[in-house]
């Protein structure tokens, strides 16, 4: 006999608690091998292709696109040891062929193990929990059509309830809400739903999704007619009294006020900024401090690099490489700070983040070990990573891990501001435009490629003399890229 085994929404990388499905790869009835994609989600920091790490056939799928869901929430559900109906047993993956097999001669199909190693999956062993299959459905145009829903019995003689009613009970005014899902709680916060006001209809009152959707709609719908609000108490009945035109005139002013007013969840890549940033206000007390520098001669020195030949240098990767070396004159600011065991972390790598702004939003792709690489390396692994960041494919990894952040704010043509710090680092520089300005040069005014740098730091890792010594070393290799020949 079969065995139904059922994959979860694994987690997809750190401090990822959810994701939202786009796409799936995979209809209910296909045959999937074991590490086959079978849904494409897009979490806070990615788009990402999630492998099955079962093979079998699909018998059921959870939620539809666009349908956000919890991490461990079921994704699918996998026929180990079955072959979909109207097709050749030696037809699809081999793991549903070999589970066909060993089911038929009374042996459990052998569990594959899988090599995309997912969190909670990708080991050697089948899950020891196992579900009876029902009896498949007859096949249309080749493929099986999912199987019946489980539908709950009930003893003889107990009452059905009315189609569309909602039986359960009522939260208590002063006691908690009986709801389990965090997407019902969302639902409902999102439209300004009362919980406390609704009957759930699930086991023991639990408020259900679809309890929380059938009032959306009957609140719709009375919005649409001009009734009253369907979650307020049953009022006695009165006599009619004639509507005064404050009455009337009051619903027609709240409807249009509310009409001119758009709420836009937080949710995708804008809610993980505006939780980590959130964050980062909360937990660090941070510092900026800035600085004038002239970028003249760093512009003539990109001009000449790239007049040699070869590949193009990027002003972004030369400001990495003296970013780099500053971090290696102070490693103070090339760190964390542990605030459950109170302690300063070091680290003795540079994984740099740099800020790119997509379509989906604010994004920190991270270059690693970017203190081993030379301006032509950093500059080619920036572009690689940028057109990922636009392209959406940047993978967790590739958002994760960062030690310091170089924020080039100077694309969107303003010269200055005093970043956030992508938490949990503990300093970011940020660049603004280079432009021409007045400047005293060699004791004669002159115009000049002036750029201004600004430095926002943990005030608990340094002082402000290790900070402005960093900021400083910066600007002295922007004027002169010279000074970076002694630590080449």
């Amino acid at each position: 006999m079969a065995q139904v085994l059922e994959f979860k929404l694994p987690d997809l990388g750190e401090g990822l608690t959810e994701a939202e499905i786009v796409r799936w790869l995979v209809e209910v009835g296909d045959v999937v091998a074991v590490d086959q994609p079978v849904v494409e989600v897009e979490t806070a920091k990615a788009m990402v292709e999630v492998p099955c790490p079962y093979g079998g056939v699909v018998t059921a799928r959870f939620g539809a696109e666009g349908t956000e869901l919890p991490v461990g929430a079921p994704l699918l559900t996998v026929a180990v040891g079955e072959t979909a109906p109207g097709r050749p047993a030696g037809d699809g993956s081999g793991a549903a062929a070999d589970g066909a097999r060993d089911g038929a001669s009374g042996r459990e199909p052998a569990a594959e193990g899988s090599g995309n190693v997912l969190v909670g999956y990708g080991t050697s062993q089948a899950p020891a929990r196992r579900r009876r299959v029902r009896p498949a459905a007859p096949a249309v145009n080749g493929r099986s059509r999912a199987p019946e829903p489980v539908r709950e019995t009930r003893p003889a003689g107990t009452p059905q309830a009315a189609p569309g009613a909602r039986t359960g009970r009522t939260a208590p005014a002063d006691g908690p809400v009986p709801v389990i899902s965090p997407l019902v709680r969302r639902l409902a916060r999102e439209n300004g739903l009362d919980l406390r006001k609704l009957t759930g209809s699930g086991p023991d009152g639990l408020i259900l999704r679809a309890d929380v959707e059938h009032a959306l709609r009957a609140a719709g719908t009375q919005d649409r007619t001009g009734t009253t609000a369907a979650t307020a108490p049953a009022a006695t009945t009165t006599a009619a009294t004639p509507a005064t035109p404050a009455a009337t005139g009051g619903p027609a002013r709240s409807t249009a006020g509310a009409a001119s007013v758009t709420r836009v969840p937080l949710k995708g890549i804008r809610g993980a900024v505006a939780d980590k940033l959130s964050r980062s206000r909360t937990e660090i007390p941070d510092a900026t401090c800035w600085v004038d520098a002239d970028a003249t001669e760093l512009m003539r020195t990109r001009a000449a690099m790239n007049a040699a030949g070869g590949p193009k240098i990027s002003v972004l990767a030369l400001l990495a490489r003296i970013c780099t070396a500053a971090l290696a004159r102070f490693p103070e600011l090339n760190a964390s700070v542990d605030t459950g065991a109170r302690e300063i972390v070091r680290y003795a790598d540079v994984h740099l983040g740099f800020a790119a702004q997509t379509e989906r939003g604010l994004v920190v792709p991270v270059v690693r070990d970017a203190h081993t690489r030379d301006a032509e390396s950093l500059t080619a692994e920036f572009a690689r990573l940028t057109e990922a960041a636009r392209a959406g494919t940047l993978t967790p990894a590739e958002l994760t891990g960062g030690t310091f952040t170089l924020n080039n704010y100077g694309v969107f043509g303003v010269d200055g501001s005093t970043p956030i710090i992508n938490h949990p680092e503990a300093a970011m520089l940020g660049v603004g435009r280079i432009v021409p300005k007045p400047w005293v040069h060699e004791g004669e005014l002159a115009v000049r490629q002036v750029v201004q740098l600004s430095l926002t730091f943990d005030h608990r890792v340094c002082d402000g003399g290790t900070a402005g010594g960093f900021l400083r070393y910066v600007a002295d290799c922007v004027e002169q890229p010279a000074v970076l020949l002694r630590t080449v």
